[in-house]
């Protein structure tokens, strides 16, 4: 459980972040990508805090969250498949670079995403375990 937490709390962490950074964007595929990173961490900040029992338990909103969760995550690699920069963008070049991975990542976390069992406490506490570990895995190869 203790690693869990772990995972989830990095997780957690690495896409707080994002909201702040989409100040000042310029690009607009760099914007759209960011805008989904941000729905991304919102609803992971609400399953998130369910699990870590920062939040009482909701089922209707942690079925909400994982429903937004799963259909931003498909979503990943159509927003970053355009190349685009931007003075704030925060993806590095390898997204491009090492395209397969990026996206095979991404498909691990709509895979967390859709495995996620909303109904309970402990069903939400045991996915995100897997959500948070594979947020912070990508961030760390390929976010800056």
């Amino acid at each position: 459980m203790k690693l869990i937490s772990k995972s989830l709390i990095a997780g957690l962490l690495l896409v707080a972040g994002v909201a702040v950074a989409k100040e000042g964007v310029q690009d607009p595929t760099v914007k759209a990508r960011m805008d989904l990173m941000s729905t991304i961490g919102m609803n992971v900040k609400v399953l998130g805090d369910m699990a870590t029992d920062k939040v009482a338990f909701d089922a209707t909103a942690a079925a909400a969250a994982q429903v937004a969760l799963v259909a931003a995550t498909a979503d990943i690699a159509a927003k970053f498949e355009p190349q685009a920069t931007d003075p704030v963008a925060e993806a590095k070049p390898e997204v491009w670079t090492n395209w397969d991975d990026f996206v095979a990542k991404a498909e691990v976390l709509e895979a967390a995403a859709t495995a996620l069992d909303p109904s309970s406490l402990d069903g939400v506490k045991a996915g995100m375990g897997a959500v948070g570990g594979t947020c912070r895995d990508c961030h760390s190869t390929y976010r800056m």
